[in-house]
């Protein structure tokens, strides 16, 4: 499975709860997405609060599968071609130089 089918599988759950609605309790705009984006990472951050090493995988599995859905619908509603951009980042960061 590849970026632009998890992005389909993604927007049709979102479309299948209604999220999209104007009226809906969970706006999918971009600022809500960022916001919720960066909640779930802050709940990554946390299986590591205290330790290097996250005590539970699976649920430490389920917070990067929550920070990666968010990250794909962000993506799709700013009109952002995830795969591409990654894929143009890698070769941009190929050329930097780190001190």
């Amino acid at each position: 499975m590849d970026i632009q089918q998890l992005t389909v599988m993604m927007d049709e759950f979102v479309r299948g709860k209604g999220w999209y609605e104007p009226d809906s309790p969970r706006p999918q705009t971009p600022r809500s997405l960022a916001i919720s984006l960066s909640l779930e990472a802050a709940e990554v951050l946390e299986h590591y609060q205290w330790g290097d090493h996250a005590q539970d995988k699976a649920e430490l599995a389920g917070e990067l599968a929550d920070v990666t859905l968010y990250l794909l619908q962000l993506a799709m509603v700013s009109g952002i071609d995830l795969e591409q951009a990654v894929l143009d980042k890698l070769a941009a960061n190929q050329e930097r130089e780190w001190e």
